[in-house]
C-alpha cells in the first residue's frame, strides 16, 4: 500500500468510480466502436478543407511562385509564417512526453499520446512549406549533401536555412520513435481484445510481439529514458535553430540575441494552446473526460499563463533595446511595427499573446472549460500573428524608400495555408480513430494512487482489492446477474420483439461468438431465443442489456452480436 500512497491533498487524475478493466474499455472503444456523427462532420469539413489546400499545392507548382503575394521586397512572407507557426506548434508534444517524464509528472500521462500524434502531425505541415518555396520540389534533394555531377554545387553549411533541414528531421525521427515506442502496450491491448482476424493481425504486427512479460516493461522503461534523455535537448535546438534564420541576418527587427530563447518559449506557449485546443474537443467526442479532467486542462493553463508572460518579457525587452541601442534603423522597425500600416496585427499579438494569458491567474477561469478553450484559440491566432509581424513587418519597409511596398496574401497563399490546417485535423482524427488516444497502460500504473476510486478505498481505510469469497472451492464461472427492472426489460423487448413459443423456434444462441452457456441462459430468463431478435440490437439496446446483465459490459458491441446473428438468420 505504501507504494500506492498519495497526499490526500492531492486531485485524483482519473475521476470516477474507475478499475483496469474500465480504462481499457473506455480507451479501447474509439478504436473498436463506429464513429459518431461528430467525428465524421469535423472530419469531413476538414477533408474539404485539405483538398482546397491540395488543389492550390497542384496549381502553385504547375504554375510558379509567382502565383503567392510574394515580391522583390517581401520575398518572405507567408510561407515561412506558416512554417515557423507549424514548428513551434509541434513543441508541446516532446516537452510533455520528454521534460515532464523526466520530472516524473503524473498528470502527463493521459495527454502525452495525443500530444506526440500532434507534434508529428505539425511537423509534417511545417516540412510541406519549404519543398513547396523551392518552386521545383522534385529537386529537393539538392538541398542534401551529395556528390553531384555539377562539380563544386554544394550547400552552404554556414546557413541556417540548412541547420533547420537537420534539425527538424532529427526531431521528426526522434518523436517518431519516442510516440511508436510508447504505443507498443497500447497495441499489443487493442490486439489482444480485437475480434476479427485482420484486425489482430494488424495490430500484431504493430506491437512488434508485445507480450507484457516483466523483460518487455524493463526494456520499455529503459529506452523511454533513454529517448527522453535524447529528445529533452531537442525542445531547445529545433527553434533556437529556426531563430536563427532570421537572428544570423542584419535586417532591423531580426538581427537580436533574444531570439532563441524569445522563440524556445512561444513554441511551448503555442504548443500547450493547441494540446489544449484537441484535448478539449476530443474529450467529449470520445466520452474521455474521467482521464483529461479539468486538473489537467488547469495545469496546461498554468503552463501556457507562465509562457505568455515569457513571451510577453521578450517583447518588452525587444522594444527596450531598440530605443537603448540608439540605432535608428532598428527604432524605426519597431516603431513601424506599432504605428505603421501593419499595426493591427502588431496590436493582435500584443493582446493575443501578451494580455489573454493573464486571465489564467483567476482559478475560476483557468478550469473553465469553454474558456481555456477559447484562450486555448486565441492564443495559436496570436502566436501566428507574431511571426507575421516579425517575418513581414521587417522586410515591407527596408534602407530604400523606393522599394517599400505591401504584402498582400494571394487565394493560393490562404489555400495552401488552410489546407494544411485541414490535412492536419484529417491526420489526428484518422489517428483518434485506429490508435489509442490515451496511453492506457501509464494510467493504469498511477491509477492505484491517482485514481478517485482507489482514493476513496484509501480514506475509507478498506482495502484497495477484493478477494473472492470461496470456501476451499474455485469459482470457474459466475452466470451473468440478471437485474429484474421491468421497464429495462420491457424497453428491449419493445425494440427486439417478443418471442412466441407456441409458433416459433428457439435458436442455439451459442452459435453467437461471444455467447456461451451462461449467457444464453440470462437472454433466455430477459426473453431473447432467437436469432432475428439477437439481430435487431442497436448501440441502445447493447447498453440497455449491459444494465440488465451486468456482465462484461461493451462484450456484446465489440464482438457484434447483432450482425452475426443477422448472418446466421440468414443461412437457417
Amino acid at each position: 500500500m505504501a507504494s500506492h500512497y498519495e497526499a490526500p491533498i492531492r486531485k485524483p487524475l482519473v475521476v470516477g468510480d474507475k478499475g483496469y478493466h474500465d480504462v481499457s474499455v473506455d480507451i479501447a472503444r474509439p478504436v473498436e466502436g463506429k464513429a459518431n456523427k461528430q467525428w465524421w462532420i469535423v472530419f469531413s469539413i476538414a477533408l474539404v478543407a485539405f483538398l482546397w489546400g491540395l488543389g492550390c499545392i497542384i496549381y502553385t507548382v504547375s504554375t510558379g511562385i509567382g502565383v503567392w503575394g510574394l515580391n522583390r521586397t517581401v520575398n518572405w512572407a507567408w510561407d515561412i509564417t506558416n512554417f515557423v507557426w507549424w514548428v513551434g506548434i509541434g513543441h508541446a508534444g516532446t516537452l510533455i512526453s520528454a521534460v515532464l517524464l523526466l520530472f516524473r509528472q503524473k498528470w502527463r500521462m493521459a495527454i502525452n499520446r495525443s500530444a506526440e500524434a500532434m507534434t508529428i502531425f505539425s511537423v509534417v505541415q511545417a516540412g510541406l512549406f519549404p519543398i513547396i518555396h523551392m518552386g521545383r520540389p522534385w529537386l529537393g534533394y539538392w538541398v542534401l549533401p551529395i556528390p553531384n555531377q555539377f562539380g563544386s554545387l554544394w550547400v552552404n553549411f554556414n546557413s541556417p536555412l540548412l541547420w533547420d533541414v537537420f534539425a527538424i528531421s532529427t526531431y521528426l525521427s526522434v518523436s517518431l520513435v519516442f510516440w511508436w515506442t510508447g504505443l507498443l502496450p497500447d497495441f499489443a491491448m487493442i490486439r489482444d481484445r480485437a475480434v476479427k482476424p485482420f484486425q489482430k493481425k494488424i495490430y500484431s504486427l504493430l506491437s512488434f510481439g508485445w507480450t507484457g512479460r516483466a523483460k518487455d516493461w524493463q526494456r520499455f522503461e529503459e529506452v523511454s529514458l533513454v529517448l527522453a534523455g535524447l529528445a529533452t535537448p531537442l525542445v531547445l535546438s529545433v527553434h533556437t535553430i529556426v531563430s536563427f534564420d532570421f537572428a544570423t541576418s542584419v535586417i532591423p527587427g531580426w538581427h537580436t540575441t533574444i531570439f532563441p530563447p524569445y522563440f524556445v518559449a512561444g513554441a511551448i506557449f503555442s504548443g500547450f494552446a493547441m494540446v489544449n485546443t484537441l484535448l478539449i474537443i476530443m474529450r467529449k467526442v470520445c466520452s474521455l473526460e474521467a482521464y483529461i479532467t479539468v486538473q489537467h486542462i488547469e495545469l496546461m493553463n498554468i503552463v501556457i499563463m507562465i509562457t505568455g508572460s515569457i513571451v510577453g518579457c521578450a517583447y518588452i525587452t525587444e522594444l527596450f533595446i531598440a530605443w537603448y541601442s540608439g540605432v535608428e534603423y532598428e527604432q524605426y522597425a519597431f516603431l513601424n511595427r506599432a504605428t505603421g500600416p501593419y499595426w493591427w496585427a502588431y496590436w493582435s499579438m500584443m493582446t493575443c499573446n501578451v494580455f489573454s494569458p493573464q486571465f489564467m491567474w483567476f482559478k475560476k477561469l483557468r478550469t473553465s472549460i469553454m474558456f481555456s478553450f477559447f484562450i486555448s484559440i486565441v492564443v495559436n491566432i496570436g502566436m501566428w500573428f507574431e511571426r507575421f509581424v516579425i517575418i513581414v513587418t521587417s522586410l515591407h519597409r527596408d534602407y530604400l524608400p523606393s522599394s517599400w511596398t505591401m504584402f498582400s496574401p494571394t487565394f493560393v497563399d490562404i489555400g495552401i495555408f488552410v489546407g494544411t490546417i485541414g490535412f492536419f485535423f484529417v491526420l489526428f482524427l484518422l489517428y483518434s480513430r485506429t490508435f489509442p488516444v490515451i496511453a492506457q497502460a501509464e494510467v493504469k500504473s498511477i491509477l492505484k494512487a491517482s485514481g478517485e476510486k482507489f482514493k476513496t478505498l484509501r480514506e475509507a481505510g478498506k482495502p484497495l482489492y477484493e478477494m473472492p469469497a470461496s470456501k476451499g472451492k474455485t469459482k470457474i464461472e459466475t452466470a451473468p446477474k440478471v437485474e429484474t427492472s421491468e421497464e429495462h426489460v420491457s424497453t428491449l423487448l419493445e425494440a427486439l420483439g417478443t418471442f412466441d413459443s407456441e409458433t416459433e423456434t428457439a435458436d442455439d444462441l451459442k452459435k453467437v461468438k461471444g455467447i456461451g452457456p451462461q449467457m444464453e441462459d440470462a437472454l433466455n430468463k430477459i426473453g431473447i431465443h432467437t436469432f432475428a431478435q439477437v439481430s435487431k440490437m442497436t448501440e441502445k439496446e447493447y447498453d440497455l442489456l449491459d444494465s440488465i446483465t451486468g456482465s462484461f459490459p461493451g462484450r456484446a458491441q465489440r464482438d457484434d452480436w447483432a450482425g452475426q446473428a443477422k448472418k446466421l438468420n440468414e443461412d437457417k
